[in-house]
């Protein structure tokens, strides 16, 4: 459908927390999916980076996740649970700030419940980077960007000193 232009750190719209689709509304969110998917891909293209989009980034502002894997997958109103006690430290990006690299923590595990755009329900149990990856988009969704998340006030870095061999992720 269309490139939209994503929210960019500062924008107080990206704090907001979402709302929950109805199975109604889910019928008319294809337009919404398509825009994010499109985004998406024109982030990968433009940053050489970017796995996953949710909908508050491009303004729309609904718990709807888009990821690009192996094949594009939707989750409608995604919920976390069993949140793993451990955890693990990362360089986060986000294509709301792409030029930003924030050290967080995050769980080593947890589960992910949503379900798709033909209505089922899905159950995910994921590990290490696909969960950390998840709880970001899931933080997008609550209001909660990972310069909130920070590890401490040296946490930050720019991208490209990051891409320069300083990143341990």
């Amino acid at each position: 459908m269309a490139v939209r232009e994503i929210l960019l750190l500062g924008d107080p719209q990206l704090y907001e927390v979402n709302h929950e689709i109805s199975p109604e509304d889910a019928a008319a969110l294809q337009p919404v999916v398509e825009d994010l998917q499109d985004t998406l891909r024109e982030a990968q293209v433009r940053l050489g980076r970017g796995r996953a989009i949710a909908a508050p980034q491009i303004g729309v502002f609904k718990r709807l996740i888009c990821l690009s894997l192996d094949e594009p997958t939707v989750m409608i109103n995604p919920r976390l649970t069993d949140l793993s006690v451990e955890t693990f430290e990362l360089w986060d990006d986000c294509l709301s700030f792409p030029n930003l690299l924030v050290r967080v923590r995050r769980h080593r595990s947890c589960v992910v419940s949503f379900w798709d755009l033909q209505g089922q329900t899905k159950r995910w149990t994921l590990q290490g980077d696909l969960a950390e990856l998840i709880q970001h988009e899931h933080d997008h969704l609550d209001g909660i960007l990972s310069v909130q998340r920070a590890v401490d006030l040296k946490s930050f870095s720019l991208a490209n000193r990051q891409l320069r061999g300083v990143s341990d992720r």
